[in-house]
């Protein structure tokens, strides 16, 4: 099987696509074909609808932690009850992200997101411990071609990114500095108590970090080099030269005071004290270009910081497609999608194979399938869809309940034909409901 980490399961098809890619194959008659499209569409519309109880379960046990809802609620809850609606949540949201072949991003691949550069030179970083849960994933692998400048030219330069990004956060109020949570508080109006919830699009995977509230900016190595060392060594060099003119100073100012100086080795001569205002001069002016010179650094690093902040502001309105339970309705759509496609590519593969196929064959058949249609590799997720299709059972006739696959003892899959398949959906469809009437 592919490895994991070098692909995604994800397919890169809408599900009429796919269904288009089977069918330009010609291994179905009209007939076969018209039949198949209607098994597609009964099998999509059960997915639908066996989904949408996880879509009403995930959006009741939100409810309480929903940051845009009213603080008023008719529901009195306990401690324990919203401890257990959470747990659901965040256990219900895992599963469907997964369900809709999302790769999660775990806290060691965005402390490394942190380290890479950015298009804009700043040093940041997020404080994880902050966070009582943090659910971050991605899907999807696409290239944005960005123009950067580079010396004295502007030049193109292609960044990987995911397709879409999912991330769900709580803080915890605990682990938070007062200080912090008064910032938080202001400037992004949380409430430790809610729950956030996010989607985003095309977010490069070196800019993790812009879709966290938490986000410290700092100068880096680089900044704090050209902050000071320059200052300190042209410091060095006019200091060096003006000690004895100090000195002098020193002298001179001791002299009009009281009368002589405390330090004997200085000697103070009437012309002298005549040349104390170019002293003065030159000490001003290492001071004017010392200081203008760290103010030009500092004016650099805070112009930086301005870019950086427009950066996240532009990431958190432009690439953002839904926020809060916006989110679980386009969660539920995907899974249903993949599933459903998922489905759809092993039927097909089981009902048009000349031979018998193991699972693993199956696999490799599919994959390689895909790979010639769009010259791109997935990691089909084979033991999810038949434990999928083996739950769809059904009856034909008045025969036991039988599943859509099944197996022989030497491990061969085996799908229904057609006709029979479309009977045990309608079978599960007639089913959906049943009511005691005794």
């Amino acid at each position: 099987m592919t490895n994991y980490h070098q692909t995604e399961a994800f397919i890169p098809y809408s599900r009429t696509e796919l269904i288009h890619l089977c069918l330009s194959d010609g291994h179905l008659t009209d007939n076969e074909a018209a039949q198949f499209r209607e098994f597609c569409e009964i099998l999509s519309a059960y997915y639908h609808f066996k989904l949408h109880h996880i879509l009403e379960r995930l959006k009741n046990n939100f409810a309480p932690f929903n940051p845009e809802n009213e603080p008023d609620s008719i529901w009195d809850l306990s401690t324990l009850q919203k401890n257990q609606m959470e747990r659901q949540l965040i256990e219900d949201f895992q599963q469907i992200l997964e369900q809709a072949n999302y790769i999660p991003i775990s806290q060691e691949r965005l402390e490394e997101a942190l380290k890479e550069q950015t298009l804009i030179e700043l040093k940041t970083e997020v404080d994880f411990n902050e966070f009582e849960h943090l659910v971050c994933y991605g899907r999807g692998d696409v290239y944005k071609i960005l123009t950067v400048k580079k010396l004295f030219k502007k030049v193109k330069k292609q960044v990987a990114a995911f397709d879409t990004v999912v991330l769900l956060i709580k803080f915890r109020e605990d682990r938070i500095t007062q200080k912090r949570k008064k910032f938080l508080e202001k400037y992004f109006e949380l409430d430790f108590n809610k729950i956030y919830v996010y989607l985003y699009k095309h977010l490069s995977k070196y800019d993790l970090e812009f879709i966290f509230p938490n986000i410290k900016m700092s100068m880096t190595w680089k900044d704090r080099l050209l902050f000071g060392v320059p200052a300190i060594g042209a410091s060095i060099s006019m200091i060096y030269k003006i000690i004895p003119q100090v000195l002098l100073i020193i002298g001179v100012f001791f002299v009009v005071t009281m009368g002589s100086s405390p330090i004997k080795q200085i000697k103070i001569t009437p012309e002298q004290t005549k040349e104390i205002m170019p002293i003065l001069i030159a000490m001003f002016s290492l001071v004017l270009t010392c200081g203008g010179f760290a103010f030009k650094q500092y004016s650099d690093y805070k112009n930086k910081q301005i870019k950086f902040q427009k950066k996240v502001a532009e990431t958190l309105f432009f690439r953002k497609m839904a926020s809060q339970a916006g989110v679980f309705q386009y969660l539920i759509d995907a899974a249903e999608e993949e599933e459903c496609k998922e489905m759809i590519l092993v039927y097909y593969h089981l009902l048009t194979s000349a031979i018998p196929l193991t699972p693993q064959q199956l696999d490799q058949q599919i994959e390689e399938w895909m790979r010639t249609k769009n010259n791109k590799s997935i990691n089909f997720n084979i033991d999810k869809t038949l434990e999928n299709l083996q739950a769809i059972r059904g009856k034909l006739a008045h025969q036991e309940e039988i599943p859509l696959i099944s197996f022989d003892s030497q491990g061969f899959c085996y799908a229904l034909s057609l006709d029979e398949a479309k009977q045990v959906i309608d079978y599960v469809w007639d089913n959906a409901f049943k009511w005691n009437l005794n």
